[in-house]
């Protein structure tokens, strides 16, 4: 994947991740994908990716990243930028993170969000 067409695929993706559509995230996964956020354990396989990202969608009022840097390299994609978070009691919170993607063919196998979440639910 070069890099305008790695741009063009993360925006999509994050684009189905800010709409909080579950469905279509899990639409870019292999069907054994594993997803971690942060220190949480993995969620792994289609299914149980999709009720670990509803239940967090659940947690928030919205979400809206900005990708600043994306690099495409051979078997992976590496994103990195900022997140804006509205909580459900209305505060916001902006959160530096990287997401290390690698890949099957044109599908994520292992989705990893390297990210200190704590200031989002601290009370």
């Amino acid at each position: 994947m070069d890099a305008s067409a790695a741009d063009a695929w993360v925006g999509d993706l994050l684009a189905a991740v800010d709409a909080k559509d579950a469905d279509r995230f899990v639409g870019f996964l292999t069907e054994d994908a594993a997803f971690s956020y942060a220190n949480a354990p993995a969620a792994v396989g289609r299914e149980a990716v999709h009720a670990a990202v509803t239940a967090f969608f659940a947690a928030v009022r919205s979400l809206a990243h900005t990708p600043r840097r994306v690099w495409p390299v051979p078997g992976h994609v590496v994103v990195e930028g900022t997140v804006r978070y509205e909580r459900l009691d209305g505060r916001v919170v902006t959160l530096p993170f990287v997401n290390v993607l690698s890949l099957e063919g044109e599908r994520i196998d292992d989705y990893r969000v390297y990210i200190d979440g704590s200031p989002l639910f601290a009370p």
